[in-house]
């Protein structure tokens, strides 16, 4: 053998060594770790937290960027999918053990022009990196580490099970990953429905997510569609002529790409967020190490009804709009004078904005930046139309102010039995305005929705019933002066009943002087109410600041036969592969009795028949309700509470600055919140796939079975009160009228003459002044109220009134 032969085959033998060295250093982690086998066996790939409703339906998801996949199985991937794969990514695929050796001959002999030397597990390898490297000798390294992770996942799991890992996980452009991710967004449907064509997109996006997009380039998305057409018939993976129909038809998109802001109850989603980063702080996986809510794949199961969540946000959607063209509408609104004397708020609100923590970044002067917010620019903002938003030219400062002119809103239902949430709407758009106004955090002056909780008291520990006459005039407190702060003038008596039914402001104060502000504080306790509220008197009329949540919670108590049940809206939460890892149950405490509870319920049915939002109960055909309004001073904020045996709901309305508000009759509870209520009310009953029952009745406890109940027992004068402010500053005086407030997205007659009125000067309040008109009752509704007593007096009386 001659010095040259030797020579190289020295150089080949050294040469094979110190590769097959580099080979086992690598895999033992010495250029970067490596992963096991236990990760091997169980790929750590990021996956999204999937939240989902009562029924199974996807609410949404919790990912970072590279997170937002969901793994599906090999079964239930399309067939086609798993052929035109196949055929365009590796054709030999069923024949290697994870490298291509011609593959990888024909990459190096040509430069990678005729196709890389990639396979599909290879690419699947590659996936299981945080990034592909830049730099040529690292990429060398990485390419290395790809064959050695190929060759473990060959020896560890299926052919099957590597494709469906690879589907999993690979991009699929507009930050979809993995197939189910790109089925749903590109086409609405799952992997295992979609079609040849469809599939041949998909599968054509994964060596170039961006460049062939479908929506966004067509041309090249439909060339590469048919480039796999092509594959798939020269692999005999269908016929050459059902090749050439598809490739002749155009790409049917159908697409709708979900996140945050626009899928099914985004506050919802982002308040239990933080429950569920909680949760993961508090419970370890079998390594030892924390749960990720953004990449661990969990999914929580929760007790939100999507049809329910459908019906709460068409009826936030077809109301608010109403109200807003009428505060709109209002004088102190259009001449900017509501800003009078609140300048420090904007300027606060300026200063958080994300133009001005820009600009500071980009490091401009705060005098510089400031100037910038008040020259007109092009921009969006939101408004009451199907894109909730429009293109307007306006400063950034007039736009801050234009914002926060908005009535915002709060609507929850609940079952009051099991506590299970079933609709949540935090605000009118997630997408504007994400400050969520449910939760147990947002509280606001709950006025005369605190009502039923005194008179619960009183009858539950002081002896009162129904018939109980109780004085009808301002009372004294010792230290506090007069409760309600104003004298309506009112004298006599009203019976507890009445009083509630038409939310008289004298019989409250009345009533917290016979139970006494600290029992009542106490009571609001006992009865789970988790803020801590000041025993003063003016609680009596709801000038405490409680969350709608909460309120809820304490309702509970009256359809459920005297028990509180906390609002739950998670059942359980399982792992990614289906394993449960934790449950939620209901929490439920008996805080009065079922007597007390049953007569509340009863006596609340007055204030939906004849009381502050009469007539309501009628319009829906439901046997058995009850329901309380709430109005606070300056009509800050609005409330509606009702309930029947089977749901229970609350409505919030108001703007987020207390000053800025309806200043017209509007504002009264019962008009201005309780059309939300009966919105959704009425559709969900009308459901017939919810199961809900029009004749359901309230449980009637033993100790009342003989008993003749009159909810309402009839108060002459009473017919004349109202539901009132809370009593802090001036008092409020305002006459309910019991005709609906238009609520069509566009204006009917009826909504015509409200805007009309609201901006008749006799109507508007001054900014600069604290008195509220009285509202003036159309004549019909008088007619309509006096037939509806007169029958009153006939059913009870046998006579008319």
């Amino acid at each position: 053998m001659s010095r040259p032969v030797r020579i190289f085959w020295k150089l080949f033998f050294y040469g094979f060594l110190a590769f097959i060295l580099l080979l086992v250093l690598i895999n033992f982690g010495v250029f970067g770790k490596m992963p096991s086998l236990a990760q091997l066996e169980n790929p750590s790939i990021m996956q999204a937290t999937e939240v989902m409703g009562d029924d199974g339906t996807p609410l949404g998801k919790y990912y970072k960027e590279r997170g937002n996949r969901s793994n599906v199985s090999y079964k239930n991937i399309s067939k086609y999918v798993i052929d035109a794969l196949v055929a365009t990514e590796d054709e030999r695929f069923y024949d290697h053990s994870g490298i291509d050796a011609k593959g990888v001959a024909r990459a190096v002999m040509f430069l990678g022009q005729k196709g890389g030397g990639s396979t599909i597990t290879q690419q699947l390898a590659l996936n299981m990196f945080d990034e592909r490297a830049s730099n040529p000798l690292a990429r060398s390294i990485q390419k290395l580490k790809e064959w050695i992770i190929a060759i473990k996942l060959e020896r560890n799991f299926t052919k099957e099970e590597i494709l469906a890992l690879y589907l999993n996980t690979v991009s699929y452009s507009e930050n979809q990953f993995g197939i189910r991710n790109a089925a749903r967004t590109f086409f609405q449907k799952e992997p295992d429905r979609l079609s040849v064509a469809e599939a041949a997109v998909l599968v054509g996006m994964v060596n170039g997510p961006s460049v062939f997009n479908p929506r966004k380039n067509p041309k090249a998305a439909l060339d590469r569609r048919n480039l796999v057409i092509s594959r798939m018939v020269t692999n005999s993976k269908i016929s050459e002529a059902d090749g050439q129909k598809i490739k002749a038809s155009p790409i049917q998109l159908n697409f709708k790409k979900v996140d945050e802001n626009n899928g099914i109850a985004p506050y919802f989603l982002d308040v239990i967020r933080e429950d569920l980063k909680k949760w993961c702080k508090e419970n370890k996986k079998s390594d030892g190490d924390n749960y990720n809510l953004y990449e661990d794949g969990l999914r929580v199961y929760t007790t939100i009804n999507p049809r329910m969540q459908l019906y709460a946000e068409e009826a936030v959607a077809k109301h608010m709009p109403v109200l807003q063209r009428v505060l709109s509408a209002q004088t102190s609104v259009k001449t900017d004078a509501v800003w009078k004397e609140h300048e420090n708020i904007l300027q606060t609100a300026v200063k958080n904005s994300d133009r001005w923590k820009n600009l500071k970044e980009d490091g401009l002067a705060d005098a510089d930046i400031k100037k910038t917010f008040y020259v007109k620019t092009k921009m969006k903002v939101f408004a009451w139309n199907p894109q909730r938003e429009k293109d307007t030219v306006m400063t950034p400062y007039d736009s801050i102010k234009y914002h926060r002119e908005m009535l915002q809103t709060a609507f929850m239902v609940m079952d009051p039995l099991t506590g299970q949430v079933k609709a949540w709407v935090g605000g009118i758009d997630f997408k504007n305005f994400k400050y969520d106004h449910v939760n147990l955090r947002t509280k606001r002056q709950v006025g005369s929705s605190i009502k039923p909780f005194l008179y619960a008291l009183a009858m539950e520990e002081y002896g009162f019933t129904p018939e109980t006459e109780c004085e009808a005039t301002q009372q004294y407190f010792p230290g506090s002066g007069y409760v309600p702060a104003k004298n309506s003038g009112r004298t006599g008596t009203r019976t507890m009943a009445s009083g509630l039914a038409w939310s008289v402001n004298e019989v409250a104060a009345y009533l917290i002087k016979q139970t006494s502000p600290k029992r009542f504080a106490d009571f609001l306790k006992q009865i789970n109410i988790p803020t801590k509220v000041e025993p003063y008197p003016s609680i009596s009329l709801g000038s405490c600041d409680l969350s709608l949540y909460e309120m809820l919670w304490g309702y509970t108590m009256f359809p459920t036969g005297g028990f509180s049940t906390k609002p739950v809206y998670i059942t359980r939460i399982e792992d990614k592969n289906g394993n449960v890892l934790a449950r939620f149950d209901t929490d439920r405490k008996e805080v009065i009795s079922q007597a007390t509870a049953y007569n509340m319920a009863r006596m609340m049915q007055g204030v939906v028949d004849y009381g502050t939002a009469a007539g309501l109960r009628d319009r829906l055909g439901i046997a058995e309700m009850g329901g309380k309004t709430g109005t606070t001073n300056d009509n800050s904020d609005a409330w509606f509470m009702g309930y029947t045996p089977q749901l229970l709901g609350g409505v919030w309305i108001g703007c987020d600055d207390r000053f800025v508000r309806l200043e017209s009759g509007l504002g009264y509870g019962g008009q201005a919140a309780r059309p939300i209520w009966e919105s959704f009310f009425a559709k969900a009953y009308g459901d017939k796939t919810l199961g809900l029952d029009k004749a359901a009745k309230f449980v009637k406890p033993e100790s009342l079975r003989n008993e003749e109940f009159n909810p309402y027992p009839f108060d002459p004068a009473a017919s004349q009160d109202q539901d009132e402010g809370n009593g802090q500053a001036d008092e409020y005086l305002s006459t309910p009228d019991t005709q609906d407030i238009p609520v069509e997205s566009k204006q009917s007659l009826d909504e015509q003459k409200i805007l009309q009125e609201a901006k008749d000067p006799k109507n508007q309040v001054p900014a600069s002044t604290e008195k509220k008109p009285e509202a003036i009752k159309p004549q019909a509704t008088k007619e309509a109220d006096k037939k509806k007593k007169d029958g009153f007096f006939k059913r009870v009386f046998g006579k008319k009134g």
